[in-house]
């Protein structure tokens, strides 16, 4: 049998081994915005997971651009420095190839960590002020972010392009903007959390005006060679909220404006809206902005069987696919899929004795 998803791809002059991803997961456990031991564990864990490439999860472009006091950031020399040493370390150790998801949190910024409660930090928690398109909270309990000025605009713009010029001289194999969840970007996308009557708002069109800005800015200083792309929302599964409709609109410009890849995703504009649960509830909107833009585009949301996500690459409704929780559920969990499906992935040679060649106990297993 030969497997689609463990066949190689190449994503605009990076060739993979295979169309298996790790998303990226916020794991809310830095320093000031810098990784630690905590994440060199985590992404030498996944760098053997099977997957071709790990995306490292959201980096924020400025200390008030984080959604809490444990996230990642890429603002400062020390953030380098520390992202550095921690994929540097997980790439010499693992086969992976290394992105990393470049973000500001918008509104849902200035929050606890989810274990302390997914809440808004309070007076005495160090809380910062918070910027949006427009001055609604994400929630119940939530800040009332102030609107975005065209001069905090401007800031977050360089910003953006700043942040990732530290991810490319770090080395990322590729770089993603967060353009969904309801983050920064997706808050002026969507007409839930934009109501602003300038050129920023109302029409889907002056809507987009401020994150294609970014994305042309990124792209400007991001060579050939190294895949740009976006993780973008395909519904905000609320009828006032975006479409499937709108995110091909979406795709298209980012398209033009240079962008070699999309993982389509969903949900997240506000606390109250609840996703989908069955499995693969994201590919038809990501099979539509395959079919109606033509550019290379990945599935995600609770692909948890192999079989699954074959046929999702094998039918043409995504190229490649993405998964998240699984692979902490089973940090080996490629190894586990490929042999599934009768392919192999690469694994370290300090782990061959648990190979099927070697240990028969690994050949009935699955």
């Amino acid at each position: 049998m030969s497997s689609v998803l463990f066949s190689p791809i190449d994503l605009a002059g990076l060739t993979l081994a295979n169309r298996l991803v790790v998303s990226p997961m916020c794991q809310y456990s830095g320093n000031d915005g810098c990784a630690n031991d905590w994440h060199l564990m985590h992404l030498g864990m996944l760098a053997n997971s099977g997957a071709a490439l790990v995306v490292v999860e959201a980096a924020h472009v400025e200390r008030a651009g984080r959604i809490t006091h444990g996230c990642l950031g890429l603002y400062s020399d020390d953030n380098e420095a520390a992202l550095a040493r921690v994929v540097n370390s997980a790439r010499r150790a693992g086969t992976a190839r290394f992105g990393i998801q470049i973000a500001h949190a918008g509104r849902k910024g200035s929050a606890q960590k989810p274990w302390e409660g997914p809440i808004a930090l309070k007076t005495g928690q160090d809380p910062w002020e918070t910027i949006a398109a427009s001055p609604l909270p994400w929630g119940e309990g939530w800040h009332t972010p102030r609107e975005a000025t065209e001069a905090d605009l401007n800031r977050v713009r360089e910003a953006f392009v700043a942040s990732t010029r530290r991810a490319l001289r770090i080395g990322f194999d590729e770089i993603e903007l967060h353009m969904a969840h309801g983050y920064l970007l997706h808050g002026f996308m969507s007409p839930i959390s934009n109501e602003r009557t300038d050129q920023y708002g109302g029409s889907l069109e002056n809507r987009l005006r401020f994150p294609l800005s970014v994305a042309k800015a990124v792209r400007a200083v991001v060579p050939k060679g190294v895949p740009l792309g976006a993780r973008i929302t395909g519904s905000d599964w609320r009828e006032d909220g975006l479409t499937p409709d709108d995110a091909v609109v979406i795709a298209k410009a980012l398209k033009a404006e240079g962008l070699d890849f999309l993982c389509v995703s969903s949900g997240g504009a506000l606390s109250e809206i609840r996703n989908p649960a069955e499995p693969g509830y994201n590919v038809p909107l990501a099979a539509r902005v395959r079919k109606e833009v033509g550019i290379t585009t990945r599935a995600v949301g609770a692909i948890i069987d192999p079989k699954h996500a074959e046929e999702i690459v094998a039918s043409g409704q995504a190229d490649m696919v993405a998964a998240a929780r699984i692979f902490l559920d089973d940090p080996h969990w490629g190894w586990h899929a490929a042999k599934a499906l009768g392919a192999d992935v690469p694994r370290p040679v300090q782990y061959a004795r648990a190979g099927p060649a070697l240990w028969a106990p690994a050949k009935a297993k699955v």
